[in-house]
C-alpha cells in the first residue's frame, strides 16, 4: 500500500454507456419528420439510425475486447523466452518485433492464442503443429546467421522452466507431508460422519454461539505509524505485529505487553507470520524487497531472503514450517527454504502485481491472488496451475483455505467475499460483506466453523461457514483495518489498523477460563 489511503489500482473499464439519443429514435412517431441524415427509411417502416447502429457496434466491440482481455489473463503461455519464440514461429507470426522485449513478446503470443481460441481454431492448429512442424509456412526463411541450418533440426523447449535438485527434493517432501495430512483429515471426516457419538451439527451451533459472544478484551497502541499485519504463534501465547515504521513487535497474550522488537528492515514492513510448528521462528516481509527470518525469543536475525525486484506484500509459512512463501508486486511469488535460505521456486503466472499467498492445510496446494482480480491455485507437488478462479471485478487482497479442505475464501476491493469450491471448480457463494474493500480473510483454524473478514470500513465481521449468515460485527477501530488473525482454538482474534492500535478480542468462554486461571 503506497499511502495512507486505499491501494492505487487502475480499474478495468469498458465503454458500455448507452447512446440515449440513438435509442430514442426507435420510439419516434412516424408522423414526425426527421432529417434524411438522422434516419433511413424503407417503404414500410423506419430503421435504426446510423448513429445508433454505430454506438451499438462500439458497445459490442468494447464488451468483446473486455472478455478477451479477461480470457488472456487466464491463458497459459510459455514462460521461457525461447519457447515463446518457437510457438510464434509455429503460428507463422514474427518471432520478434522491433524494440520488443521478452514480456511484450509473451503478451503478443497470449493475445494471438486468445484470438485463435475465440475462433475455435487454437486446439486444431496446435495439434497440426505438433504433427507437422516442418511443413509450417515460413520455415524455409533464414532467421539470422545460419538460420537454415538451425531450422533443419528444430529444437524443442520445455513449457516449464527446469527446476533445481533442491526444488525436486522439496516437492517430494511436500508430497509425503500432504499425503499424511490428507489421510488424517479424511479419516477424521469419515469418523465424524459415521460415529453415532459425534454430532457435527451441535458442534457447529456451539462454535457459532461462541463466535457471537466475542468481545473486545484489550487494546494497545502498537506503533507510531499504521500497522500492516499480525500473526498469532501456533499455541496462541504470543502475537506479532508489523508496521510502516519498519519495525515488527512481539507481544505476550492476553495482556498485550511488548516482548521483542525486530528492526532490521530499511522500509515499511508489510506483513509478519509465525511458524505454524515452532514458536521460535517468525518471518517478516517488507517494501525493501526482502523477507527475513527471526528468532522470536531473542529477536536475532537468522536469514535474509533476497530475490524479488519489487516490494513484498503478504507472506505465509507452509504448514510443515520448512518453507516460506512470499508474494510481491513484481508479479511473482516465491518459495524459500528457511533452513538454507535458498530460493526454491520462482513462480510467474499473474499479469499484474501479486498481493497475497496462502497454503492449503494439507500442504499440497497454494493460492496466489493479486491486482489482476484472479485467484490461481497451484499444486506444489507438480508445480502446475490447476485452478483459475475468475469473478472478482477488482484486486484480491485476502485469501484463506478452509480446514475442510475444499473451500477457498477470497476478499478484495470489490467489497465482496467469495467462497470457491475446489471440487466443483466454481464460485459457491458471494458475500456482500462490507461497504469498503476487504483487506484480510481468515477461517477459524480448527474446523472452519466460521469466517472473519476485515475491512477498510473499520469493522470486522464474522460469518457462519455453513450458510454464510452474519454472526457478529466487531467495531472498535477508528481507522481502516489492515489485517486480522485467529488463534488455533478459535477463541481469540487480533486486529491491527491504520489507527496504530492492536486489539485483542475473545469469546465469553475464553474470559471465564482466564479468570479461573487467575484465581
Amino acid at each position: 500500500m503506497a499511502g495512507d489511503g486505499e491501494i492505487d489500482v487502475d480499474p478495468i473499464t469498458t465503454n458500455a454507456e448507452e447512446d440515449h439519443h440513438g435509442s430514442l429514435s426507435n420510439f419516434i412517431s412516424p408522423s414526425v419528420k426527421q432529417p434524411p441524415s438522422a434516419i433511413t427509411t424503407t417503404t414500410d417502416e423506419y430503421e435504426v439510425s446510423e448513429e445508433s447502429r454505430l454506438a451499438q457496434e462500439r458497445q459490442e466491440k468494447a464488451v468483446r475486447d473486455f472478455l478477451m482481455k479477461r480470457r488472456a489473463q487466464a491463458m497459459a503461455v510459455p514462460t521461457n523466452d525461447l519457447a515463446v519464440c518457437s510457438r510464434l514461429r509455429k503460428l507463422g507470426e514474427p518471432v520478434t518485433l522491433f524494440g520488443e522485449r521478452e514480456m511484450e513478446r509473451r503478451d503478443r503470443l497470449r493475445s494471438i492464442m486468445v484470438k485463435l481460441e475465440a475462433e475455435g481454431q487454437l486446439e486444431r492448429i496446435l495439434k497440426e503443429l505438433d504433427g507437422n512442424f516442418e511443413s509450417m509456412p515460413g520455415m524455409e526463411e533464414d532467421v539470422g546467421v545460419g538460420g537454415e541450418e538451425e531450422l533443419e533440426a528444430p529444437l524443442t523447449y520445455p513449457f516449464y522452466t527446469e527446476g533445481t535438485k533442491d526444488l525436486l527434493d522439496a516437492r517430494l517432501e511436500m508430497a509425503r507431508y500432504s499425503i499424511e495430512r490428507a489421510k488424517h483429515r479424511l479419516d477424521r471426516a469419515r469418523r465424524r460422519r459415521d460415529d453415532p457419538d459425534e454430532d457435527p451439527e451441535t458442534e457447529n451451533e456451539y462454535a457459532v454461539k461462541q463466535a457471537a459472544s466475542i468481545e473486545l478484551q484489550c487494546s494497545e497502541m502498537g506503533d507510531g505509524r499504521p500497522l500492516s499485519g499480525c500473526s498469532f504463534s501456533h499455541d496462541g501465547s504470543m502475537l506479532a505485529t508489523s508496521s510502516w515504521s519498519g519495525i515488527a513487535k512481539i507481544w505476550s497474550v492476553p495482556d498485550i505487553k511488548k516482548v521483542v522488537f525486530l528492526k532490521y528492515h530499511k522500509e515499511r514492513v508489510t506483513d509478519v507470520s509465525f511458524s505454524p510448528t515452532d514458536n521460535n521462528f517468525i518471518a517478516t516481509g517488507s517494501v525493501d524487497q526482502t523477507a527475513k527470518l527471526w528468532n522470536s525469543t531473542k529477536g536475532t536475525l537468522l536469514r535474509n531472503f533476497n530475490g524479488h525486484t519489487d516490494r513484498l506484500a503478504r507472506i505465509a509459512f507452509h504448514p510443515s514450517g520448512n518453507y516460506l512463501g512470499t508474494a510481491s508486486f513484481d508479479k511473482t511469488w516465491r518459495l524459500w527454504d528457511i533452513t538454507t535460505g535458498a530460493e526454491l521456486l520462482y513462480q510467474e503466472g499473474h499479469s499484474r502485481s501479486l498481493y497475497t499467498i496462502c497454503f492449503h492445510g494439507d500442504g499440497s496446494l497454494a493460492a496466489s491472488c493479486g491486482l489482476d482480480s484472479i485467484a490461481r491455485v497451484w499444486d506444489l507437488r507438480t508445480g502446475k496451475s490447476i485452478l483459475v478462479f475468475e469473478g472478482h471485478v477488482k484486486p484480491i487482497l485476502g485469501a484463506c483455505f478452509s480446514p475442510n479442505g475444499y473451500h477457498l475464501a477470497t476478499g478484495g476491493e470489490d467489497n465482496t467475499c467469495r467462497i470457491w469450491d475446489l471440487r466443483k471448480r466454481k464460485s459457491l457463494y458471494i458475500i456482500p460483506a462490507h461497504s469498503r474493500l476487504i483487506s484480510q480473510v481468515k477461517y477459524e483454524p480448527q474446523e472452519g466453523y466460521f469466517l472473519a473478514t476485515a475491512s477498510f470500513d473499520t469493522s470486522v465481521k464474522i460469518w457462519s461457514a455453513k450458510d454464510f449468515k452474519p454472526i457478529k460485527t466487531l467495531l472498535a477501530h477508528e481507522e481502516k483495518i489492515s489485517s486480522l488473525d485467529i488463534t488455533g482454538d478459535g477463541q481469540q482474534l487480533a486486529t491491527v489498523a491504520f489507527d496504530r492500535t492492536v486489539k485483542l478480542w475473545a469469546s465469553a468462554t475464553s474470559y471465564k477460563d482466564q479468570d479461573m486461571n487467575g484465581d
